[in-house]
């Protein structure tokens, strides 16, 4: 099996680094605009050769682990090169305006939709480890857009990575990344834009800094270059899920003026229900 990954990072090389351990035939080419990361990804091992868009057509399987932006502008080209028993899956975090983007191509068949609910905060080959997808849930989107004998084959690769497969229409799937995902990343770079403002003043501000601070802006470290087009891509989305979360927090600062912490208390006792509808999450 001739895999092509299009993006050597820590979500396809992941894909690399699993896939070669799960299927002995697998053999590995990447595909990357960095010549750097390409000479990393070899000297790693988590691919066998350097490749290139022209060589598309002697493909089995293509992964595109690029920010969506960049998929969306690629996409048909990369559909224009394959062979007619080549599939084509991208891992992007939206997906209502890339699946709108090829709905028409003649290859649609090819192409499936899905996004695994896996990642770090590092990015870059050398961030790729294995079994990231082990026990992830990964959602599939238009699952009936795609050729029935490709469908099979990814899920073979998704089950043999241990992947939990859940299907989903592409405008849900973004709204819903909106809040679970989308938000906590909002959330983490404006608190570390926060606490940054403010250690410019007080030096000492990091040597106090605990486990749950640590935690909470841990996603502040995730890269820029992903993150932008993809609030660029679900721009209403993710608008709506600050207008409410701005909302909780202006009322949390109200109840803090008006000295009510009963009612702060009880905010706090029903967001705790978080942890039922979490557990077993890790």
């Amino acid at each position: 099996m001739k895999v092509f990954v299009i993006g050597i990072g820590l979500i396809g090389g992941s894909f690399a680094i699993d896939i070669k351990a799960s299927f002995n035939e697998a053999k590995i080419y990447g595909i990357d605009r960095s010549e750097e990361s390409l000479d990393k990804a070899l000297s790693l091992g988590l691919i066998d050769e350097k490749a290139t868009m022209e060589e598309l057509g002697k493909a089995d399987v293509v992964i595109v682990a690029i920010p969506v932006d960049a998929t969306v502008n690629i996409l048909p080209e990369i559909l224009d090169n394959i062979s007619d028993e080549c599939l084509v899956f991208d891992v992007g975090s939206t997906k209502k305006q890339l699946c709108l983007s090829i709905n028409n191509h003649p290859n649609r068949r090819n192409y499936l939709a899905a996004h695994p609910i896996a990642g770090t905060e590092f990015s870059g080959p050398q961030a790729a480890i294995a079994n990231l997808y082990r026990g992830k849930t990964n959602i599939i989107c238009e699952v009936e857009k795609t050729a029935f004998k490709l469908q099979e084959r990814a899920m073979e690769i998704f089950t043999r990575l241990g992947m939990r497969i859940r299907y989903m229409d592409p405008a849900s799937h973004d709204k819903h990344i909106a809040y679970v995902s989308h938000l906590s990343h909002i959330s983490s770079f404006m608190l570390g834009k926060t606490v940054i403002e403010k250690e410019k003043n007080e030096r000492d501000i990091f040597d106090m800094a605990g486990s749950g601070f640590a935690s909470t802006v841990r996603l502040a470290k995730s890269s820029p270059a992903m993150w932008t087009p993809i609030f660029k891509h679900n721009k209403e989305n993710v608008i709506e899920t600050l207008e409410e979360y701005i909302a909780n927090l202006t009322k949390f600062k109200e109840l803090m003026e008006r000295d009510d912490f009963s009612e702060i208390y009880k905010e706090m006792e029903d967001t705790n229900h978080i942890k039922a509808i979490l557990k077993g999450i890790t």
